[in-house]
């Protein structure tokens, strides 16, 4: 699921006090000991069970204070009336303002009873009539609550503040999902077009756990699974198949990864899943968040928000997205991600003057922000903007041209001819230029140099631009190509060309930023649910969308683009070969000769 590098599911699980000095927890601590009550309950849900809820109350009762909760299938830990969580609520303005801080473990995790359900599908019992129930009881059992109920939660947990929205208890008010895992195979964890997201999910699922069959604490005594390997590139390469993934590391007690591997296509199983085709009639005041680059899920606040658009008009919906990684809002300053610097720190903005000022004024009543429908951070430019619809109104597309002699232009030249390049699984194309064991989170900005160098990877550019161009939504490649093979993955990666002469020449001097990168597997070209063979030199066209940016191209820079067949370990490699690739063996690993025809267009979604 989400949140693949588990250490980080801990962090999210803290995310006032990431990266803080050991004084500034023990103040914290201190402060929660000092000012709140803790009570744990087993709340009963409609069908009978009940699932283990920790409320943590301000002693101060001179007044009546709102509940905000997170639901989550990482534990509420620590438990024990005694223990404490070392903060409570986003950030460290929640607890001092006070508010009823309510942590649950969602069924079937933990201390909870019921069976865990991946992403539960929708049902008589699901995720929305668990976060009604819960609600339900808190307003009546938790003395001096004031009525009002909020619910937030960073990932998976976000998918359960998405799921609390739906059929909305009448007593919440207002919801944050953030990075909310939306619709699990279409570009959130698990899948993007077709493509298997393989260090990811491995890294996720080799710790997350076997299932139960009764409430239980945490077991803190099964060790971390160990690579053995600080490579990931090699260590994934000599795993060999993903068949082998299974029984060779997991040792076939991993459900959850034996689901993800055993839906390939987009069936029942990842349809039912979908939780933003149930967005409508939605009545709380919500608030998603997401990262520009979140490398887990990216794609899902902008499935929210623009579900609830579409099927909830007149519900007050906003998005906020800024330049961040998985979760980065909650635990970083937000003026950095790897290399690229953003000039300002983004992430304290955003806790204090749009979280924080939404749940104060829905819960509370205090001084309305007045957010706008899309507060939106411009990578490039580095500022935030406001807009009253998104992708803004008066935006229009531009559409960039693959010429000859790696040329890219805005205008059409000649479409004729093509490019190619051979495409080896058993030399796949690296995702980065260094070591990592896993996915990395800051990727998705990483300098593309090191794949411009390489003889599988196709690679256009502009001239220098003349003038600023900024893009606003979603980037729309419409590739014409061929393989010699009978499937072939196709990935686009568009990247913002710093001039030589930038300062800190020594590290962005002629950077190849990454803005947007993105997959999709040829035999989905037509259908998700019912793949098909290429026939073997045939031209054949791939049509797809990326997810949105709002990012501009300075003067003086370039805009570039690569094409590939291979990006390892991140996606799981493409045996070329039409089959069920986790039935491929090792003889199935083919070359394939990849033509990419001039005839390809990238349209940015919307220029200015």
């Amino acid at each position: 699921m989400s949140l693949r590098i588990v250490t980080i599911v801990f962090l999210l699980s803290l995310p006032n006090l990431n990266a803080q000095p050991a004084q500034v927890i023990a103040r914290s601590l201190e402060f929660v000991k000092a000012n709140y009550t803790k009570y744990e309950f087993e709340v009963p849900m409609r069908d009978g069970k009940k699932l283990f809820t920790a409320v943590y109350a301000p002693k101060d009762i001179a007044q009546r204070y709102p509940i905000l909760i997170t639901r989550t299938p990482y534990s509420v830990a620590p438990y024990g009336v005694d223990n404490y969580r070392a903060s409570l609520g986003p950030s460290e303005k929640f607890q001092e303002e006070f508010f009823i801080f309510v942590y649950q473990d969602v069924r079937g995790r933990y201390l909870s009873e019921g069976e865990f359900v991946e992403v539960r599908p929708k049902g008589a019992v699901d995720e929305s009539t668990d976060a009604y129930d819960t609600i339900d009881w808190l307003i009546k059992n938790i003395p001096n609550n004031n009525g009002n109920a909020g619910i937030w939660g960073i990932s998976y947990p976000g998918f359960y503040a998405t799921a609390a929205i739906i059929d909305a208890h009448p007593a919440l008010v207002a919801a944050s999902p953030q990075a909310p895992v939306t619709d699990y195979y279409m570009g959130d964890d698990s899948y993007h077009n077709g493509a298997f997201f393989l260090a990811a999910n491995f890294g996720f699922y080799a710790n997350f756990g076997k299932g139960k069959t009764e409430p239980s604490l945490p077991d803190t005594s099964t060790p971390r699974f160990d690579y053995k390997n600080p490579n990931g590139y090699d260590f994934f390469l000599r795993a060999g198949p993903l068949a082998n993934f299974s029984e060779k590391y997991l040792k076939n007690q991993s459900p959850y990864w034996s689901e993800q591997i055993a839906h390939t296509n987009y069936d029942q199983f990842w349809q039912s899943r979908n939780i933003s085709q149930h967005l409508t009639n939605i009545k709380p005041a919500v608030l998603t968040v997401g990262g520009w680059f979140d490398a887990e899920d990216l794609s899902g606040p902008l499935k929210v928000f623009r579900s609830i658009e579409k099927n909830s008009p007149g519900a007050n919906n906003t998005i906020v997205m800024g330049p961040w990684s998985h979760g980065g809002w909650s635990r970083t300053d937000g003026d950095a991600l790897g290399s690229v610097t953003f000039n300002a720190k983004t992430s304290l903005f955003f806790r204090e003057n749009i979280e924080f000022a939404f749940f104060n004024y829905y819960l509370k009543g205090k001084n309305d922000p007045k957010l706008p429908k899309a507060y939106l951070f411009e990578t490039g430019t580095n500022q935030w903007r406001k807009y009253d619809q998104w992708p803004p109104k008066d935006a229009q597309s531009r559409t960039l041209h693959l010429q000859a002699n790696g040329k890219l232009s805005f205008d059409s030249g000649p479409a004729d001819g093509f490019d190619e390049y051979v495409s080896d699984p058993n030399k796949p194309v690296p995702y980065i230029g260094y070591i990592a064991q896993g996915m990395t989170r800051e990727y998705m900005v990483d300098d593309q140099r090191f794949a411009s160098t390489r003889t599988d990877v196709l690679t256009y550019e502009t001239d220098l631009l003349t003038t600023d161009v900024a893009v606003a939504g979603p980037i729309h490649p419409t590739l014409h190509v061929s393989t010699t093979g009978t499937d072939s993955d196709f990935i686009v990666k568009l990247i913002d060309v710093y001039p030589n002469d930038v300062p800190q020449a020594e590290k962005l001097g002629g950077y190849q930023q990454l803005v947007r990168g993105e997959p999709f597997r040829g035999k989905f070209r037509n259908s998700f649910e019912k793949p098909e063979p290429f026939t073997p030199g045939k031209e054949a066209i791939i049509d797809f969308t990326m997810p949105d940016i709002n990012h501009t191209f300075r003067k003086g820079h370039r805009i570039m683009v690569q094409i590939q067949s291979s990006w390892f370990p991140l996606i799981d490699r493409n045996p070329q070969k039409f089959l069920i690739i986790p039935d491929a063996k090792s003889a199935d690993f083919q070359k394939a000769t990849q033509r990419v025809y001039r005839t390809s267009t990238i349209t940015l979604g919307a220029g200015r």
